[in-house]
C-alpha cells in the first residue's frame, strides 16, 4: 500500500508587502559591496605603499633570481664539484662536533624555555582581571609582558653578549626574557576563559588569593599551559639556533662560520642537522600535547 504525500505549497507575500522588504534587502546588499569595494580599494592602496616604501622592484627580483637558484645549487656540491651525495661522509665531515653544538642548541632553548614558562606561571595571574582586582597591578604586569615579547630576541642576545660575553648564557637569558612575555600573554587569555565557579567556591569558603589560584585556577588551565610551552619550545629551538649569529652559543656560530667563509656543503649539513632535529622536536611535542588535549577533554 503506497501513500501519497500532498505537494507543499509556497506561500508569497503580496507585491505589496514583499517590494519594501526588497528593497531593504537590496540596500542592504548594495552597501555590502561597497564595503568590500571600499576595503579593497584600501587594501591596494596600503599594498602600494608599502611596496614604494620598502622599494620593491620586480625587475630587480626577476633579474637576480638566478643568484638566489644557484646558491641552492652550490649547497648541492662539495669543494671539489662533485655532488654531496657522491661522498657523504665528507659531507658530513663535522659531525660530532656539530652535534655537540646542536646538543648545545637544545639545551639553551630547553632551559631559556623552562624559566620562561616559569615566570610567565607566576605572572599571568596577575594580569588576570578575572584574579587580580589591582588595575595597577594588571596594568605593570602586561606591561612587562609586552616589553618582554616585543623587543626581538636577538636584540637580547646582543645585550647580553655585551654585558656577559660570548657563549650560551645570554642565549638562555635571551629566550628567557622573550619566552616569558609571550608564554604569558597565551596564559593570560587561558586564565580569562576558565569557569569562574570554583574560583567563587574556594573564595566563598574562606581560601586565599593563592588558594583560590592553587585548587580554582590551575587545576583548569594546567593542560594548557603545557602545551603552549611545548609549543613555545619547538619555537625557541629555531630561535637558539639563530642565536649563535651573535656569539650567544650553540649551533649558530658554526652556522654562520661556514656562510661567511663560503663553505657551501657545511652549510648544507648543517642545516640539514637543524631541520631533522626540529622535525623529531615537532613530532614528539605534536604527540605530547595531543595526548594532554585529549586528557583534559575526557
Amino acid at each position: 500500500m503506497t501513500t501519497t504525500t500532498a505537494p507543499r505549497t509556497v506561500t508569497t507575500l503580496p507585491d505589496p508587502q514583499l517590494a519594501p522588504l526588497m528593497r531593504v534587502y537590496a540596500e542592504a546588499v548594495a552597501a555590502k559591496r561597497r564595503q568590500l569595494m571600499l576595503g579593497a580599494a584600501l587594501f591596494a592602496v596600503a599594498l602600494a605603499l608599502a611596496v614604494v616604501g620598502a622599494e620593491v622592484e620586480p625587475a630587480t627580483f626577476w633579474a637576480k633570481i638566478g643568484n638566489f637558484t644557484s646558491y641552492f645549487s652550490r649547497l648541492a656540491h662539495l669543494d671539489n664539484g662533485a655532488s654531496v651525495l657522491s661522498d657523504p661522509a665528507e659531507w658530513f665531515w663535522g659531525l660530532r662536533k656539530w652535534s655537540l653544538l646542536i646538543g648545545e642548541t637544545l639545551l639553551i632553548a630547553y632551559v631559556g624555555t623552562a624559566t620562561g614558562a616559569l615566570l610567565a606561571f607566576c605572572l599571568c595571574f596577575l594580569s588576570s582581571p578575572r584574579l587580580m582586582p589591582l588595575a595597577w597591578v594588571r596594568a605593570a604586569t602586561r606591561r612587562v609582558l609586552e616589553f618582554g615579547r616585543t623587543v626581538p630576541e636577538i636584540v637580547f642576545a646582543l645585550i647580553f653578549v655585551v654585558a656577559f660575553g660570548l657563549g650560551p648564557l645570554p642565549g638562555v637569558l635571551a629566550i628567557a626574557i622573550h619566552t616569558t612575555g609571550a608564554l604569558g600573554k597565551l596564559f593570560a587569555e587561558v586564565v580569562d576563559n576558565i569557569d569562574p565557579n570554583p574560583v567563587e567556591g574556594v573564595r566563598s569558603s574562606g581560601g586565599t588569593w593563592f588558594a583560590q589560584v592553587r585548587f580554582g585556577v590551575v587545576p583548569q588551565v594546567l593542560s594548557n599551559f603545557v602545551s603552549y610551552s611545548l609549543l613555545r619550545f619547538e619555537i625557541n629551538v629555531r630561535g637558539a639556533a639563530v642565536m649563535g649569529f651573535v656569539g650567544a652559543g650553540g649551533i649558530g656560530e658554526e652556522l654562520i662560520t661556514a656562510i661567511r667563509k663560503f663553505f657551501y656543503a657545511d652549510v648544507s649539513a648543517i642545516l640539514l642537522l637543524i631541520m631533522a632535529c626540529v622535525v623529531v622536536i615537532d613530532l614528539v611535542s605534536e604527540r605530547v600535547r595531543h595526548r594532554l588535549l585529549a586528557m583534559e577533554r575526557g
